[in-house]
């Protein structure tokens, strides 16, 4: 496996944030993968933690930084983790695997250890 790659439900940039906190704060819209990696106000300390333990690059992109190829292999499936393998990707967590983790950074990287394991 080369990397993993976190794509959010939502784009990036100042546009892309002011958009998604007005969707998430006035039409209750969220991102799953957002709300397991981030606090209202920044990127969790234990998200980080947790990516450097796991040995693996892990990249975190928004929809708006996808390139083609990426972009067309996610579709409408974001959020998701895909892995990037010599073979080709692969969807590890799309959108509900990512719900049913409840926000928590720990129970994210356990199941995502999971999906890892041979």
């Amino acid at each position: 496996m080369t990397r993993l790659v976190g794509v959010y439900r939502a784009d990036g940039g100042l546009w892309g944030e002011l958009r998604y906190l007005a969707g998430h704060y006035l039409r209750g819209q969220s991102c799953t993968l957002c709300d397991i990696t981030h606090s209202p106000f920044r990127r969790k300390a234990e998200w980080d933690h947790q990516v450097e333990s796991l040995g693996i690059p892990f990249t975190l992109l928004h929809l708006n930084e996808l390139d083609d190829s990426l972009a067309e292999f996610v579709g409408d499936r974001a959020a998701c983790v895909l892995a990037d393998t010599p073979e080709g990707r692969v969807m590890l967590l799309g959108n509900d695997n990512l719900a049913s983790v409840d926000d928590d950074v720990s129970a994210f990287f356990a199941l995502l250890r999971e999906r890892l394991a041979p």
